[in-house]
C-alpha cells in the first residue's frame, strides 16, 4: 500500500458515495425502509452500517497519532453498531457528505512512512487488536465498496437504474 493509492481510494470513495447518494436522494421513505432478505434489511440500515463503521475507523485512527481532521466537533459523538446515526434521508446525506470530506482530509494528512506502522485499538467486542495502518485503510475503503454493491443490488431490485462503481474514471 502506498500513499498515492490511499489518496485514489479516498477520492474514489467520495465520488462513488456522491453518485450513490444521488440515487438515494430520489427514494421515498417507503423505499428507504423497504425490506429485503440480506443481513442488512434496508438501504437505511446499510447506509447506517457504512456510516458507523467509517466514523468508528476515523476515531480509531486518531489514536494512532494526533490528526487535525479529528479536532472538528463533528467527531465529538460516540457511535456503536446499535446506534441510529441519522433521522431521515436528508440527515444521512448531510452527514455522509461531511464524513467523506473528513476521510479525504485524513488521508491527505498521512505520510507514506506511516502506512507501514501499526495501529492498536479496541474492536467492537472490546478486544485490543493491532493492525497495519495501510492494510486498515484498504479495509476501510473495501468495506464501503462491498456495501455499496449491496445497495446497488437493492436499487436494482426496486427497478432503479444505478451505476456508481467506476474506479476507472479516476485512473
Amino acid at each position: 500500500m502506498d500513499i498515492k493509492t490511499c489518496r485514489l481510494l479516498a477520492q474514489y470513495n467520495q465520488v462513488a458515495n456522491q453518485k450513490m447518494d444521488d440515487k438515494i436522494r430520489t427514494l421515498s421513505n417507503a423505499q428507504w425502509n423497504q425490506e429485503f432478505t440480506g443481513y442488512f434489511k434496508t438501504i437505511k440500515q446499510l447506509c447506517g452500517h457504512i456510516y458507523i463503521s467509517d466514523y468508528s475507523w476515523m476515531k480509531r485512527f486518531d489514536k494512532f497519532r494526533d490528526f487535525r481532521f479529528i479536532k472538528d466537533p463533528f467527531f465529538n459523538g460516540t457511535l456503536t453498531y446499535t446506534s441510529q446515526p441519522f433521522d431521515d434521508i436528508v440527515d444521512y446525506l448531510l452527514k455522509r457528505e461531511e464524513l467523506d470530506k473528513k476521510m479525504v482530509l485524513f488521508i491527505n494528512e498521512l505520510a507514506e512512512s506511516e502506512l507501514e506502522k501499526t495501529i492498536s485499538f479496541a474492536n467492537m467486542k472490546g478486544e485490543t487488536v493491532s493492525k497495519n495502518v495501510g492494510g486498515s485503510i484498504l479495509h476501510l475503503f473495501n468495506h464501503q465498496t462491498h456495501h455499496r454493491g449491496m445497495i446497488s443490488l437493492y436499487l436494482d431490485m426496486m427497478g432503479i437504474d444505478n451505476d456508481f462503481s467506476g474506479l476507472l474514471q479516476l485512473v
